[in-house]
């Protein structure tokens, strides 16, 4: 598996409502950014955020513009989309460019240390 593996995974999961299968693209001490200027460490942050945006029927799509990789460790560049419609009928059409650390683990399979889908264009410091 290449790490930009693991994107694809993560929005054909994502797509289907997959929380739990999600939730294992993650090693136990990530970073999320889980909106412009709040990170959360927790898994049950992190869930909570994704869950929401899958209640509201929103469709992810993505795609890696670049890789960066150094032995055990990968940077993601990516651009997505997400569009639905929340339960008040007004639409979400959100798009990003966001970055993506994997970790390479003992048995081959690639992790997210951290995920920033919101990139660099609006951070709050």
């Amino acid at each position: 598996m290449k790490p930009e593996d693991l994107l694809n995974s993560q929005v054909e999961e994502f797509n289907k409502g997959n929380i739990s299968f999600l939730m294992t693209l993650y090693e136990k001490d990530v970073c999320f950014a889980s909106k412009s200027g709040q990170v959360v460490k927790d898994p049950e942050s992190i869930r909570r955020t994704l869950q929401s945006f899958i209640d509201m029927g929103t469709k992810l799509e993505a795609r890696v513009k670049r890789v960066f990789q150094a032995n055990d460790l990968t940077l993601l560049i990516t651009e997505w989309t997400i569009n639905g419609t929340k339960p008040d009928g007004k639409l979400i059409n959100l798009t990003g460019r966001g970055t993506v650390v994997l970790r390479r683990q003992s048995d081959g399979v690639w992790l997210m240390v951290i995920e920033n889908p919101w990139g660099t264009d609006n951070l709050q410091v």
